[in-house]
């Protein structure tokens, strides 16, 4: 037993070795970051400037990119950036290309997305699918493949924010699916990118009170927008009890958010500093001792769990034909 012991605490002894160790010469490193305005992306931004990395830092609004740039040293570059609109991503990647010039592009963190998007599938239309899918997947495609040739230059690394319902679809609408999505791009691109030297790194966050997860109202004016948009006879299978309820459920969701925002712009900023990236990351509680071993669980059991508190439809042609 005693042994056993020293051999477990061995291996956590050199893991947590393997992990401290940093990478040298970081100020000469280029880092792209999409989705700079706030939130995740603009903490990195912070943190690699203050660390005298050379950031890159993309904004969707030039207000986003002013107050940026107000609080970071003149290292920092900040670039107007649309996701979502081809033109404004080869803009971009050609003024990256312009900038990083042959050393290349050490990181891409592609951050930017769009979380406004929670509600029953049934409620949606494929407009509101595709304006999720959109920014947090088809985007971060465009971006990466405009900037794969700079990265396999300097042998870099790629840094994709996927999230804790990219494992565990708990919610309806496009957000789980892109985040499913950032998964299966994320694996194929470590696959066919190893022989080049380049890394890939997965960050799968549970909640946090980001600025977009706190937008309260935002959430619940797009769930009404859509009950409101209904069929009636939609309306009356689901039940404005259901609707009501579904609501309180995002603002629980919501109110459970950890303030420790931190923790993922960290995981990141280890992902693109660390001799030994890990493949994914799980910053949060939630994550780590929820979505993440739920997602392992046979389906009947993580059925249950993720179904046991959910709304009832008032039409529940299930129990009328029990």
């Amino acid at each position: 037993m005693w042994l056993l012991l020293l051999v477990v605490l061995g291996l956590i002894l050199y893991r947590w070795y393997r992990q401290s160790l940093i990478l040298e010469n970081l100020t000469d490193k280029y880092v792209f970051i999409t989705g700079c305005d706030s939130g995740f992306g603009n903490l990195l931004a912070k943190k690699l400037d203050k660390r005298g990395m050379k950031v890159l830092a993309a904004c969707l609004t030039d207000q986003g990119a002013e107050n940026l740039k107000k609080e970071t040293s003149s290292r920092l570059q900040t670039i107007i950036l649309d996701v979502t609109d081809s033109k404004s991503v080869s803009s971009a990647s050609e003024r990256v290309a312009a900038t990083v010039g042959s050393s290349g592009l050490w990181g891409l963190v592609n951050n930017a997305g769009y979380g406004f998007a929670l509600a029953p599938n049934e409620w949606q239309t494929k407009e509101d699918f595709v304006k999720v899918l959109n920014v947090n997947l088809i985007g971060m495609v465009d971006v990466t493949l405009h900037l794969l040739p700079l990265i396999r230059k300097a042998q870099g690394r790629i840094v994709n924010v996927s999230s804790s319902l990219g494992r565990l679809s708990a919610v309806g609408g496009g957000y789980c699916m892109s985040k499913y999505g950032v998964q299966a791009f994320s694996d194929s691109l470590r696959r066919e990118l190893r022989e080049f030297g380049v890394k890939v790194s997965i960050i799968e966050p549970g909640a946090f009170q980001t600025p977009m997860t706190l937008s309260v109202d935002v959430h619940i004016n797009n769930l009404k927008r859509l009950w409101e948009n209904l069929p009636e006879e939609i309306k009356d299978s689901y039940g404005k009890k259901y609707y009501e309820q579904f609501g309180n459920g995002v603002k629980s969701l919501i109110g459970t958010a950890s303030p420790r925002i931190y923790e993922v712009p960290n995981c990141m900023e280890h992902a693109l500093t660390a001799v030994h990236p890990w493949t994914r990351y799980a910053p949060g509680w939630d994550a780590k001792l929820y979505y993440i071993p739920v997602s392992y669980l046979p389906t009947v059991l993580s059925d249950y769990l993720l179904c046991r508190s959910a709304p009832k439809p008032a039409n529940n042609e299930r129990s009328s034909k029990a």
